[in-house]
């Protein structure tokens, strides 16, 4: 084989569509970051030595080391199978996990003990343990993943993109349209349209770009769009300075002894994170490009760990939107080149000076499209018959997301649900112990009753029955359908699964002519019908 021939068979590491892929991944971190470093000054009141000198530094090593990581799982991908169209995985700060730690873990230590030093320490216990569950889980994931229908996984995913991803960008576009609403239609008739910016330029740029000129343009009128103005982007200089992560050991051990604290939710998160990487790998391979579960898993909990050790109090994971990515022409470089990005913005105080300069509206579009494109894809790429299955997996993000908009304006309001009173509060039409039981665990509710939704429409009813007893003990002990682990949490849901389990299982063992039905005609699939 010559050398020409050799470097023809090598892998591209950047193409064009990886200019498209990387300011739109980019923005999405920048995104994470800006919303990061907003909870830690803002909420946690922790002072900026700590933020911009220990946190944010430890952070960009993390996910700097995980970019790189999958980028060169995605170079081994494209080599071995020689194929030009491979995109790596998306990665970095667990979005769900950033906001739990935060006001689960960290402002009710930080409260008692009146030092933001005290919860910082407890943050990174949790992710200290959140790692190792991480790395020990990696070797189950992959038959749990085996035996789990698609609708399931991608249908519980399904329902974070569209509650907790798409929502909150779609609400900021319609809180700032002039904004918003522009930025959204440049990116739409490009990323979903194919439509071509003149000289290539890519459609997040340009969607930034324009709301960056409407946001200042409109402050030359006294309009203010997007909040911006010159005394925040002065201030923000004040933050520039070069800053390297330092090991945090002492910190990482003087918080065990918060350690009872941080259980409760480091064992329940834990699972979320296998559950999440799962269907997260399994919407990359229905995409086309197939990647180990058990390294993905492995390689979150060991840069998370690492990043712990130097000081950072939040974890990594591979994120949701590998299909968006890749249908934007993202192929392995645009990873790569988002970790070098976070690099310069964690160590040298560049995320002030953004946040002053660009409109966060002109970036939520992005988030909602890549919520679009993973709501679509659970019923893309699964048998039509399972829609049903599919619907009923979302069905517990959106109790949990409604719960979640609801304890926020209660607490708002100086009050709780239980200080009004269920009973009050259901009078209104608000069946908050509904949403609170329903929206529980809900990325493993979605999974294990799109499961059983799958496995019923496929007459499968031993596989139905299995998961649905998984569902009776992981209630149980509290996993789903409980806001903690513990026993009994729920025993009156777990043990409605426990009869339906039986149920199921005593179909399996019926007559063959008793789950007999009419086959499907000639190039029809099998549908949902409705109940005569």
């Amino acid at each position: 084989m010559t050398m020409a021939t050799d470097r023809a068979l090598r892998p591209t590491i950047w193409t064009a569509g990886d200019w498209n892929a990387f300011f739109g991944f980019g923005t999405n971190i920048l995104v994470n970051m800006l919303v990061l470093t907003g909870l830690l000054r803002f909420v946690l009141k922790m002072p900026d030595q700590l933020v911009f000198g220990r946190i944010l530094p430890a952070l960009g090593l993390m996910m700097c080391l995980s970019t790189f990581y999958y980028a060169f799982l995605a170079y081994r991908l494209a080599l071995r199978t020689g194929r030009t169209d491979v995109c790596a995985l998306p990665s970095g700060v667990s979005v769900p996990h950033m906001f739990v730690v935060t006001f689960v873990i960290m402002l009710p230590i930080t409260l008692k003990t009146n030092d933001p030093i005290k919860g910082w320490e407890a943050g990174l216990v949790w992710v200290f343990f959140q790692s190792f569950i991480l790395m020990i889980g990696g070797f189950i994931a992959p038959y749990i993943r085996k035996i789990t229908p698609r609708a399931a996984l991608l249908g519980t995913l399904a329902g974070v993109s569209i509650t907790f991803i798409s929502m909150r960008p779609a609400l900021e576009m319609y809180m700032t349209p002039i904004i918003g609403i522009v930025c959204f239609a440049i990116i739409m008739v490009s990323w979903f349209g194919g439509y071509k910016y003149p000289k290539g330029i890519p459609a997040g740029l340009v969607a930034i770009a324009a709301g960056m000129l409407i946001a200042w343009g409109s402050n030359l009128f006294g309009l203010g769009y997007g909040g911006l103005s010159l005394s925040k982007l002065t201030g923000a200089f004040a933050n520039f300075g070069f800053s390297v992560p330092v090991p945090a050991v002492d910190h990482v051990f003087s918080g065990f002894e918060f350690l009872g604290i941080i259980l409760v939710t480091a064992i329940p998160f834990g699972i979320y994170d296998l559950v999440e990487a799962m269907d997260n790998v399994e919407s990359a391979e229905a995409a086309g490009d197939g990647f180990p579960t058990t390294q993905v898993l492995t390689a979150d909990g060991v840069v998370s760990l690492i990043g712990c050790l130097m000081g950072n109090p939040f974890i990594n994971a591979v994120y949701i939107g590998h299909p968006g990515w890749k249908a934007m022409g993202g192929r392995i470089g645009y990873s790569a080149a988002t970790g070098l990005m976070v690099i310069v913005l964690s160590w040298f105080g560049v995320i002030a000076l953004l946040l002053s300069l660009v409109p966060v509206v002109a970036i939520s579009p992005i988030l909602l499209y890549i919520g679009m494109l993973i709501g679509a894809q659970a019923f893309q790429e699964t048998p039509k018959s399972h829609a049903p299955a599919i619907v009923l997996a979302l069905v517990p993000h959106l109790a949990a997301w409604c719960k979640t908009l609801m304890d926020g304006a209660l607490t708002a309001a100086g009050t709780s649900a239980a200080a009004i009173g269920f009973d009050k509060l259901g009078q209104v039409g608000v069946l908050y112990h509904g949403l609170e039981v329903l929206g529980g665990g809900a990325i493993l509710t979605g999974l294990i009753l799109g499961a059983v939704g799958a496995f019923i429409v496929e007459k499968k009813f031993q596989e139905a029955a299995a998961f649905a007893a998984a569902g009776a003990v992981l209630t149980f002990f509290g996993f789903m359908h409980g806001e903690s682990v513990g026993i009994a949490v729920t025993p009156s849901v777990a043990i409605a699964y426990a009869l339906v389990a039986g149920f199921l299982f005593v179909l399996s063992r019926a007559p063959e002519t008793a789950t007999a039905s009419v086959p499907p005609l000639p190039g029809k699939s099998m549908a949902a019908t409705p109940a005569e």
